[in-house]
């Protein structure tokens, strides 16, 4: 193989990229545009903004891993997100962006939970914040671990010194061009994403028969017991509903919730649901297509792979030229670097939004504010960097908690804040502290008790629930004040006038 083809068109990648920061450097003028963009996103760029920045590593390196692993089992999650990412566009996009705005035009979820609650919007302001970074530094943990995996693949490194060229090549542009980067660099990024995932499976079908590929599969199932094709093998009632249940996520996901709040209109919202989902779709087929397959070609050419998770890579090096190895390794470089760099730029607006300016320097200028959120973004990627040193970290693993953490804390108060008047402050504070305290004390808990069939159960379903009931039960007991819920009719009325 021709390494020198790779690694130009991989460079290349990284050279529009890094233009695309600057551009945007230049197109930013102030701290709404460093983390909003300007709420000027139109349709296409907040629908593949959102779907780059939502699936990251995982979708190329962790979910066709799962399948390689134990077949078609794994897939139960796609079809959780899929329907979750549908119903999060249906009922929380159009209402967040018209409330956000309406509510001192938030720039973030904190700070909208503040205006939202104003009784308890410091706390709420605290708190909130607090779960972002904790939450936020592990899920970016995840995406520096993918990014190392990619160029110890590429380059032949060793793991440490690939876990800085990761880092490196996400935060430069991240740290120039905010969100008017990332959001424009996700365009490119979620087309080479589709790109990928569509012409792997397919060139492997030009390679190997369909014939082959049954015959590799039951070999390799008489061999592990595994039946990969089962979508039930080894599956219990509670491993269907805990993959399905990433669905939830989506309603607390910040960085994807961003996305909702920077769309130029709720108009523009629904043409971007359509293309959303249907990006979405063909993606996660491709993944699973590719985890599939690729275990059934490794089978017949008779090559064994160390990691489950480098099947993108190493089936990619196998069957494409090496020049279309550049640009799928380069997708693979887009899906870490758009998740990675949305959840940089999160943690930094937490920290200076929601802290630096809420409490340290409320009279700071926009541009004062620009700079500290990209001293920010240095500061967080350096401790994701200190927690990913650990070589045999699994990228499924560290999303999956974050993930979790984000959907309990966030999910049923993002959607009671838009849909109902008669939530309190209190109730929301209560509501959010009770969905994060579950989702960290589950399963530490539940193996304490030795309940270990309630132990697997994925933490964001018991963390969901605590969330709504304290929140909804703790809004019984206490009336909302006049000017809370009249504010909260001017927004409705507002969003129905949107529509």
């Amino acid at each position: 193989m021709q390494n020198y083809q790779i690694y130009t068109a991989f460079g290349l990648y990284l050279v529009i990229i890094l233009g695309i920061g600057i551009y945007a450097y230049i197109s930013t003028k102030n701290f709404n545009d460093y983390i909003l963009g300007g709420r000027k996103m139109g349709s296409f760029v907040t629908a593949m903004s959102t779907g780059a920045s939502d699936m990251s590593g995982w979708l190329l390196l962790g979910l066709p891993g799962a399948i390689f692993l134990t077949g078609l089992s794994e897939a139960w999650i796609a079809v959780g997100l899929t329907v979750g990412a549908y119903l999060n566009y249906r009922i929380v996009a159009g209402r967040l962006r018209v409330f956000t705005e309406h509510y001192g035009n938030a720039l973030t979820l904190p700070e909208y939970f503040a205006m939202r609650f104003p009784k308890r919007a410091k706390s709420l302001k605290i708190l909130s914040s607090s779960v972002i970074l904790f939450f936020f530094t592990i899920y970016c943990a995840s995406g520096v671990v993918a990014g190392a995996k990619l160029f110890q693949s590429l380059l032949g490194i060793d793991y440490t010194t690939a876990l800085i060229f990761g880092a490196v090549a996400t935060i430069a542009y991240t740290f120039i061009g905010g969100y008017l980067a990332i959001s424009w660099s996700d365009t490119i990024q979620a087309s080479l994403m589709i790109f990928a995932l569509l012409l792997a499976p397919v060139i492997v079908l030009l390679n190997i028969s369909w014939e082959e590929i049954t015959l590799a599969l039951e070999a390799k199932s008489q061999q592990t017991g595994i039946p990969y094709s089962n979508w039930l093998y080894n599956v219990s009632g509670i491993g269907v509903i805990s993959a399905l249940s990433w669905g939830l996520g989506y309603f607390g996901q910040p960085h994807i919730l961003a996305r909702f709040m920077a769309a130029s209109s709720v108009q523009a919202l629904d043409k971007a649901r359509t293309i959303g989902i249907t990006w979405m779709i063909l993606c996660l087929g491709g993944a699973c297509a590719v985890g599939y397959f690729g275990l059934a070609y490794f089978e017949v050419k008779g090559i064994a792979l160390d990691s489950a998770e480098s099947v993108f890579i190493e089936i990619s090096k196998a069957i494409f030229n090496p020049w279309i190895v550049g640009i799928v390794l380069s997708a693979i470089l887009a899906a870490i670097m758009s998740t990675l760099s949305a959840q940089f730029l999160m943690c930094s607006a937490a920290i200076t939004e929601d802290f630096y300016h809420g409490f340290l320097r409320k009279n700071a200028s926009s541009t004062e504010l620009v700079w500290v959120g990209r001293v920010m973004v240095l500061l967080i990627a350096t401790v994701a960097i200190a927690i990913a040193q650990d070589p045999n970290s699994k990228v499924m693993g560290l999303v999956s908690y974050a993930w979790a953490g984000f959907g309990a804390s966030f999910g049923p108060l993002v959607i009671l804040s838009l849909f109902n008047r008669n939530i309190t402050s209190n109730a929301a504070l209560w509501g959010m502290l009770a969905g994060a305290v579950t989702v960290v004390a589950w399963k530490p808990l539940m193996t304490t008790l030795n309940w270990k069939d309630i132990a697997n159960l994925y933490e964001i379903i018991p963390g969901f629930l605590a969330c709504s009931f304290v929140t909804l039960t703790s809004s019984i007991f206490s009336p909302v004040a006049k000017d809370v819920a009249e504010k909260f009719d001017e927004a409705e009325k507002s969003y129905n006038q949107q529509r």
